[in-house]
């Protein structure tokens, strides 16, 4: 029940999110919005506000922003969208993917400004002393700022790891900032069980509500992860495609551990689901964009029954490929029936 929750919640935020961004857009251009709706199937509850219907469906999978125009016959209505200029429809269709984009860097700067905190790699600052290490054992305190390690001078978090693991099960004399006087300890930086480097126990500092460094460490994650899907893409790192099924048994077992991690994953998802759909695929919005850019370059309308017949086909495929994907998660973990 737990993993159905989160699920439900999870992609209800992103789906809301997206349209949202679609429904934003149309309006700011002047495309009138018909109903703006979360979930697919029958409506449980609708609401008409003016010309639009906000409404919540059946089935938690999905939604739409159905905007005057869809259908061929309200395209030549005033405030359709086929009858808007070309820029304003791509950002209509940009629209979409972008908050989800966006969407992920907010939950990043949510879990380092209210949550994790950053980490200030830019000083060498003790942040934490671990109980039973060499560190705790020679008085290295909290807040200790450390000037020098063996005479060598340390001013980022980075040049004191270096140094530290260069001597694993060596003397380390450090030179120490405390209260504004100079402080010298004296220890043995113990190997590390794993990789044999040297380690004494400490953290770097790491505050919360730092508006600044949150959104920078936010951008900093955001690009990071842009640039290893960009890998996937170009071949540098294998492909590991999971389905709707997958995804939701990962959401269940990630939403136990904490709600970081779930956020984490929920940022993931929304970056994942802003780039897919930016693709020039039929169907998605970046197929739609890529037939705006074709007529904006041919210099007229594409036949909508032609484009419709396009996405239509895209769609299907869409739909294959999930179902294909869905049948290799069952195969996955092992819950197809009769296995």
């Amino acid at each position: 029940m737990q993993t159905l929750i989160a699920a439900v919640i999870i992609f209800g935020i992103l789906v809301f999110v997206h349209e949202f961004g679609h429904f934003i857009a149309a309006r700011l251009n002047g495309v009138r919005v018909l109903e703006l709706a979360i979930g697919m199937g029958p409506r449980v509850i609708s609401r008409q506000k003016g010309e639009t219907v906000y409404s919540l469906r059946l089935f938690p999978l999905g939604g739409f922003c159905r905007m005057l125009g869809e259908n061929p016959d309200e395209i030549n209505e005033p405030g359709s969208l086929p009858g808007t200029a070309p820029a304003r429809r791509a950002a209509i269709m940009a629209a979409g993917p972008v908050m989800n984009l966006l969407l992920s860097i907010l939950l990043f700067f949510i879990i380092f400004y209210f949550i994790v905190g950053v980490q200030y790699l830019d000083r060498s600052t003790i942040g934490n002393v671990l109980p039973g290490t060499p560190a705790e054992s020679a008085g290295l305190q909290e807040g200790d700022e450390i000037a020098a390690i063996n005479g060598e001078p340390v001013e980022k978090w980075e040049e004191v790891v270096r140094v530290i693991e260069k001597h694993p099960g060596e003397e380390l004399v450090l030179l120490v900032r405390r209260d504004g006087m100079i402080k010298e300890f004296t220890l043995i930086a113990e190997p590390s069980p794993e990789s044999g480097k040297g380690k004494i126990g400490i953290t770097p500092l790491v505050q919360k509500y730092q508006f600044r460094r949150a959104l920078g460490s936010s951008f900093e994650q955001f690009g990071m992860i842009i640039a290893s899907i960009f890998q996937v893409f170009t071949g540098q790192v294998p492909l590991d495609i999971t389905g709707p099924v997958g995804i939701v048994i990962t959401i269940g077992a990630v939403a136990r551990t904490g709600i970081v991690n779930l956020l984490w994953l929920t940022a993931l998802i929304s970056i994942s689901l802003g780039l897919v759909n930016l693709l020039p695929i039929p169907a998605l919005d970046g197929g739609r964009l890529l037939f705006i850019l074709i007529e904006a370059l041919r210099g007229r309308p594409i036949d909508p029954e032609k484009e419709g017949m396009v996405h239509f086909i895209g769609f299907a495929l869409l739909l294959l490929l999930i179902l294909l994907v869905t049948y290799n998660d069952l195969l996955r973990w092992d819950i197809l029936p009769g296995r």
